[in-house]
């Protein structure tokens, strides 16, 4: 039986007066890579955006049900956002490297909690950059800009950075929508190699990434959680035709 890291159930989420997801339930497996498809405004990245309370941050959101990290309600008003947001990292659609150098941009996170010895500070780069499996394009490139990176390359170098704080859980949100083939498949060959020791969660428009990375994944449309479960079925016998409709591109 496999454990679960997250447990969403009966979530509702509002932007203002719009209902946005419908009381979703679903159970995110430990140490495995999830995937959440659908078209355009279905909600699966307000879904995502759940995870870490990154939705506080929008005007007019609210929520009700619950989502619990190792058994931890994540909504519990004694919960330390900036505690939770160390252990569920994110990747956003574009990578969005800070304007210092790649050393500083990795040792970004772990100097905002309190992290201060050099020595602790490169270990903790190097890790990080070989986890994302870019310590060897970038080792004597460490106090040049990151801006001056591939957007591949500045890609791996976000997942480092949110790698380094130690998270338990790594969300990303379309992380290769802006990138060539060839950094696409590095990244996707990275989120098979990481569920090793985090948890993925990956929203993408990519039905075929889904096939190849995902052990599980879940359809949603309209703001409903349509179907979820392990990634081979759900794709060679969907069980709804909404999702068989959509995976075969007679919509969305």
């Amino acid at each position: 039986m496999m454990e679960d890291k997250i447990t969403i159930k009966k979530l509702n989420l509002y932007y203002s007066d719009f209902h946005a997801l419908h009381d979703i339930n679903v159970h995110i497996p430990k140490n495995e890579v999830t995937a959440f498809i659908g078209p355009s405004g279905c909600g699966k990245s307000s879904l995502l955006r759940s995870l870490n309370r990154m939705n506080d941050l929008v005007e007019g959101c609210r929520i009700d049900g619950s989502i619990k990290l190792d058994g931890t309600d994540i909504y519990n008003g004694d919960l330390d956002v900036t505690v939770l947001r160390q252990r569920v990292g994110m990747v956003f659609q574009r990578p969005n490297p800070f304007p210092m150098s790649v050393y500083d941009n990795v040792a970004y996170g772990p100097r905002i909690h309190g992290i201060t010895e050099k020595k602790e500070l490169d270990e903790i780069v190097e890790t990080s950059l070989k986890q994302a499996a870019i310590w060897d394009d970038l080792k004597d490139r460490l106090k040049k800009s990151a801006l001056g990176l591939s957007g591949g390359q500045q890609q791996r170098l976000c997942i480092a950075r949110a790698l380094a704080v130690k998270p338990k859980v790594l969300l990303m949100d379309e992380p290769t929508s802006a990138l060539d083939p060839i950094s696409t498949s590095k990244i996707e060959e990275l989120a098979l190699e990481l569920k090793k020791n985090y948890t993925i969660v990956i929203v993408t428009h990519n039905i075929q990434q889904a096939v190849r990375i995902s052990d599980k994944t879940g359809f949603f449309l309209l703001g409903d959680l349509v179907e979820f479960g392990e990634t081979d079925q759900l794709f060679s016998m969907p069980k709804d035709e909404r999702t068989e409709k959509y995976i075969t591109g007679r919509f969305g």
